[in-house]
Parts: C-alpha cells; sequence; structure tokens
C-alpha cells in the first residue's frame, strides 16, 4: 500500500466519490482556487470545475444552510469548514435543520450531507481558535460524530461518510494532516461505529480518538518499560460510538482511562466513561480515570498551551497511579 499524508488520504477519498457520484459536490470559503485551508481540496477545481468544487462567500450560516437545501434536493454536499471554531456561527443550521429534518418530516426528507471541519490545539492559535468541540455535537441526537486518527481511516471514514443519509460531522485534527501512514488504493470503506483496536494489553486499558491516539500509543509504550501491558482503543466515530469494543476490554485488563483533547468537564471522554459504568460496572477493580485538556480557554502562550493540553507523561502518570 502506497504511503501518504491525511491530507492526501482526504482528498484521494474526495477524488474517488466525486468521480464515482456526479451528485457530489465541495463548497466553502477557498475550496477551490485556493485548495482549502490545509490543501485537502488542492487540485479538485481543476478535474471538476467551478460547478462541483464552489468558493463561498464568508458565511458560514449560509454556507451550511445551503448545503442543506442541496442535500434535500437531491444532491451530495460536503461542506468544508475553515475550522470548526468558525461552525459556531452556524450552529442554528446544523442543530436545528440538519439534525432534526429527517426526523420533523416524518422520514420524507434526506440531508446527506458532510461537514468537514479542521479542530485541536497545538499551534498556538489562541483560545478561539484552538478548540476541539465533539462534545457539542455529539450531544445532538440526529448527527453521526466522525473522528479519524489515521490516514487510511481518514480515507475510509470519508467515503463511507459520503455514501451516508444522514448528516456526518467529520472533524480532522490540525496537527494529523502531515501525517503519513500506509493507505489501500481504490475502493477503501470503514464503517461506522466500529472501533479500532491499536494495541493489546492486559493491564490497563486507554480509549481515546484523534490525534489523542498517538499520545495513548506513546504513553503505552513508555509504560512498557515499567512493566505494565496497556491495551490501547482508537474509537473512531463517537455517534455511532462503539462501546462494545470497550467492554470486552475492559472485561479483560480492569482498569480504564479515557484519552480526549475536549475540556475535561462534559467532554466526548465524560459521556464514553458513563456509558462504561453502565455496562461494565461489575468488571472494574478502580474508578474510569479521564486525562483530558484543563478548564480553561486556550493560552497562546507555547509553554501555558502545553500545559493545558493532555500529554503521553499525562496518562502515564494515570496509568502507574491506577495499576
Amino acid at each position: 500500500m502506497a504511503q501518504i499524508s491525511y491530507r492526501e488520504a482526504l482528498n484521494q477519498a474526495l477524488a474517488e466519490e466525486m468521480t464515482r457520484d456526479d451528485r457530489v459536490f465541495i463548497m466553502g470559503e477557498e475550496v477551490g482556487y485556493f485548495g482549502g485551508a490545509f490543501k485537502v481540496t488542492d487540485g479538485l477545481l481543476a478535474t471538476f470545475g467551478e460547478k462541483r468544487v464552489r468558493d463561498t462567500p464568508i458565511s458560514e450560516l449560509s454556507i451550511v444552510g445551503a448545503g442543506i437545501g442541496a442535500a434535500m434536493g437531491g444532491l451530495k454536499p460536503i461542506v468544508e469548514l475553515m475550522t470548526v471554531n468558525f461552525g459556531l456561527l452556524a450552529m442554528d443550521q446544523i442543530v436545528n435543520h440538519a439534525a432534526k429534518i429527517h426526523y420533523m418530516f416524518g422520514g420524507q426528507a434526506k440531508v446527506p450531507i458532510v461537514i468537514r471541519a479542521p479542530q485541536g490545539g497545538g499551534h498556538q492559535l489562541g483560545a478561539q481558535h484552538s478548540q476541539s468541540l465533539e462534545a457539542y455535537f455529539m450531544h445532538c441526537p440526529g448527527l453521526r460524530v466522525v473522528i479519524p486518527a489515521s490516514p487510511a481511516d481518514a480515507k475510509g471514514l470519508l467515503k463511507t461518510a459520503i455514501r451516508q443519509d444522514d448528516p456526518v460531522i467529520f472533524l480532522e485534527h490540525e496537527s494529523l494532516y502531515g501525517m503519513k501512514g500506509e493507505v489501500p488504493e481504490g475502493e477503501h470503506l470503514v464503517p461506522f461505529g466500529v472501533a479500532n483496536l491499536m494495541r493489546q494489553g492486559k493491564d490497563v486499558t486507554i480509549i481515546s480518538y484523534s490525534k489523542c491516539v498517538y499520545d495513548s500509543m506513546r504513553a503505552a509504550e513508555a509504560l512498557e518499560n515499567e512493566g505494565i501491558d496497556a491495551e490501547v482503543i482508537d474509537l473512531r466515530t463517537l455517534n455511532p460510538l462503539d462501546i462494545g469494543a470497550c467492554v470486552e476490554s475492559i472485561k479483560k485488563t480492569a482498569k480504564a482511562i479515557m484519552v480526549y483533547e475536549g475540556w475535561r468537564t462534559g467532554g466526548a471522554g465524560a459521556e464514553v466513561a458513563a456509558q462504561i459504568y453502565e455496562a461494565a460496572f461489575d468488571h472494574l477493580d478502580a474508578p474510569i480515570e479521564r486525562v483530558a485538556t484543563k478548564d480553561v480557554p486556550m493560552p497562546y502562550n507555547a509553554r501555558m498551551e502545553r500545559a493545558a493540553l493532555p500529554s503521553p507523561a499525562d496518562i502515564v502518570k494515570v496509568a502507574e497511579r491506577l495499576v
């Protein structure tokens, strides 16, 4: 398999699905001539033309609203938000329209829209541009929430998302765009709701998603040197959520750590922990620990930003205490 970057894997998925289905089109700020804020749509305008790669005005509310209308009309729009932080300006369209139209129309209307958005901290972009907002979308029934970690999953999950009849929030961590990995060519689909067992272990289960999967893997390697065998699970999607994979792992390890970059309070990891308690309480030998971003606006200062974000060292410290 070819070694390509996360952004190239996304670009490949977009090109393949636009070739497969002429209803698929892309819209967003600078997605055409500039190739996207993170160059994910680079080259697609030249291949598919202005009707199918559409630069839009700077208005997230309008972009998402137009995408919802196009989806209801039978097209398959892929809306790119320059950053998930700007998605807050379109929350009425996302939460009150995209998520609810199928239900409120009694199933007679569908909204097969994919909303792609970069997110995450670690780049000194300040408090308003460094957020991880997956918990907002996970909280809302009617939205599929997809959050891939690897280039292969980025391609496979995006292709699956485009083929959905449901609205999909597709979240990409800004730190992952340049990461390379093996990616199957051609028809590669990854199903929603199926977690990925990244590493087998017997002493503690580390559950994560997106960039924090790699923090978890580095922590697991450090723990191995101390004689602690950690299992690592990448959730891949938050709605649907593969709690079954978490429970099966905890039956073996009896201990769990939830690692996520959203704020600790009310984060997606808190919901995952709650569902594990409901499904596997009798198998736990200790409370589930959470390693997450501190409950503060993200600092601009580099040292303070690092201190606010979860790290492999934080995971190691918690695992040592648990085990």
